[in-house]
């Protein structure tokens, strides 16, 4: 299946998705539209199989990808809170670590609205 290019370079798209990983993962909850939630999705449930492993060569794999931003508390970064937090949370789980919830258009241009979460 052919990713979503979401009218964005390469680059643009990556950061974009960088950012939105590394924001779930600290406030576990996202607001943003259904197309990059979607596309979220796959990058946020391949941290956290990343974060199952819990391996050196994982960690730095996820630490490659993840920013270093603290979270609410400024005790923890991402990586951190997705090894330590996350992971262990969904030890016994196969796959299917977020739910998106529909919220209807948004109000400038229409685009559909969801919150993605960590279940």
């Amino acid at each position: 299946m052919a990713k979503a290019k979401l009218g964005r370079t390469t680059d643009h798209r990556m950061a974009m998705l960088r950012n939105l990983a590394t924001d779930l993962i600290i406030h576990e909850r996202v607001e943003t539209t259904e197309a990059k939630a979607k596309e979220l999705r796959s990058v946020v449930e391949k941290m956290i199989t990343l974060g199952k492993r819990g391996d050196l060569h994982a960690r730095r794999q996820a630490a490659a990808f993840l920013r270093r931003v603290k979270d609410e508390d400024g005790e923890q970064d991402a990586l951190q809170k997705l090894f330590s937090d996350i992971a262990p949370r969904y030890e016994d789980r196969q796959g299917g670590y977020t739910r998106i919830l529909k919220l209807g258009p948004r109000r400038g241009d229409g685009a559909n609205m969801v919150i993605i979460e960590l279940v």
